[in-house]
């Protein structure tokens, strides 16, 4: 994964396995997305990814 700052703008969504639509949970900053993501249940965290400009992460892969 490449370096990046907590400043740049992502995208943090969730995506459901049985829904094929993502849900834009917050647009904005990495580092308040991150706080974001931390905060919901364990089972919605399964779930969240992170998208930048050109890359795309599963949320629990950057947890850890």
């Amino acid at each position: 994964m490449r370096t990046i700052s907590g400043n740049i703008t992502v995208r943090l969504y969730y995506l459901d396995e049985t829904d094929p639509i993502a849900r834009t949970l917050f647009y904005g900053p990495l580092a308040q997305a991150m706080a974001l993501a931390s905060q919901e249940p364990e089972d919605v965290q399964a779930g969240l990814w992170i998208a930048t400009d050109n890359d795309v992460v599963a949320w629990l892969d950057l947890a850890d």
